[in-house]
């Protein structure tokens, strides 16, 4: 029997139960967070019930200074529970939740074992819960585990090879795509010296081109005004990804469109087929923690996010951050049209 005080160690797989409010709450300080990690009131409706452990969280990526991969330690993700922002301005970002180990039990052991408190001059209470979400309610600033990442993590350079070898070994990533996007990575640093570049984007794409591929994913637009396009999709919609080619006549030099950035790793999905999920019109500035307003509504699709193979020094990373689109890079699909297979996140 694991002790109680101990990491579970949680592989990619095995079944959990989230313990009951109250022994979670004994985990916290006033503050609502455990080593750093805010325990969000958003999450007080996973407790008791049952989930499957997605990936090891043992690594992140630095989304509030934008910088490269951050070091974590004894949390997973758990398939199913994204923020729904309810405590935080109705924030629609949809972030995949931390789990500390300490918040969970297997599901088929330790039922009856309680986590040890680790503050227990310092109860935490749900009223707490709800003060540390919010920073000032009339500005709309509010604290959440997007806005605090950097208090609850080290820094990881992207040379630690270790990182990759917990990558295969424990959170099971398939050896072929590791050695794939290593590959890529090395062959982006040749295109980013500049010598050649031409010349080695093209053969990246007459390779890719044979091999059934996506075209080289990291380049710019040329647009001096974007170009915007009104759908109104709705939830349960069908769309189709519009080509890479098409999406890059939609972008400034910057690689934008109205100021959202289409990312590398957005390409792998162009000319896919999926399912409107939701229109989000507000999400929290993970650096101040200020509510932002979209004047134009992003598109958020089923099972599109970020797989983090294309990503600059954050390789791998099992956070899963949703991606947004604008509607000028989707277009509607006929229903009964193929639609992209669903993964586990």
């Amino acid at each position: 029997m694991t002790s109680s005080s101990s990491p579970l160690q949680l592989r990619p797989g095995e079944w959990v139960v989230v313990r009951s409010k109250e022994e979670i709450l004994a985990t916290l300080g006033p503050d609502g967070a455990h080593k750093n990690l805010p325990f969000m009131s958003e999450m007080l409706s996973y407790c008791g019930r049952r989930f499957q452990v997605y990936k090891r969280a043992d690594k992140t990526c630095d989304t509030v200074d934008k910088g490269g991969g951050l070091r974590m330690r004894d949390t997973v993700h758990l398939i199913g529970t994204r923020c729904e922002g309810t405590a935080h301005g109705g924030c629609e970002a949809g972030c995949f939740l931390f789990w500390r180990e300490a918040w969970l039990k297997r599901a088929d052991g330790d039922a009856d074992v309680a986590p040890s408190n680790t503050t227990a001059t310092a109860k935490c209470t749900e009223r707490d819960l709800e003060r540390a979400g919010v920073v000032d309610a009339a500005a709309q600033v509010y604290r959440c585990q997007a806005t605090q990442l950097l208090t609850y993590t080290e820094p990881l350079q992207w040379w630690d090879l270790r990182q990759y070898v917990r990558d295969v070994v424990t959170n099971r990533q398939p050896i072929g795509e590791m050695i794939g996007a290593v590959l890529f990575s090395a062959y982006r640093k040749l295109v980013d010296f500049g010598i050649g570049y031409r010349v080695l984007i093209g053969l990246y794409d007459w390779v890719a081109a044979r091999c059934g591929a996506k075209p080289y994913p990291i380049r710019t637009g040329r647009c001096e005004k974007t170009p915007t396009a009104i759908l109104d999709l709705q939830p349960g919609e069908l769309v189709r990804v519009k080509p890479y080619h098409e999406i890059l006549a939609t972008l400034d030099r910057n690689s934008r469109n109205r100021g959202l950035w289409f990312d590398a790793e957005m390409v792998r999905y162009c000319g896919g087929t999926y399912r409107v999920v939701k229109r989000v019109r507000r999400i929290l500035d993970e650096k101040t923690g200020k509510m932002l307003s979209f004047s134009n509504p992003c598109i958020v699709l089923h099972d599109v996010y970020c797989r983090a193979t294309k990503t600059k020094y954050r390789l791998f990373c099992p956070r899963s951050n949703l991606t947004y689109w604008r509607e000028i890079w989707l277009e509607r699909a006929p229903e009964g049209g193929a639609v992209a297979q669903r993964s586990t996140a």
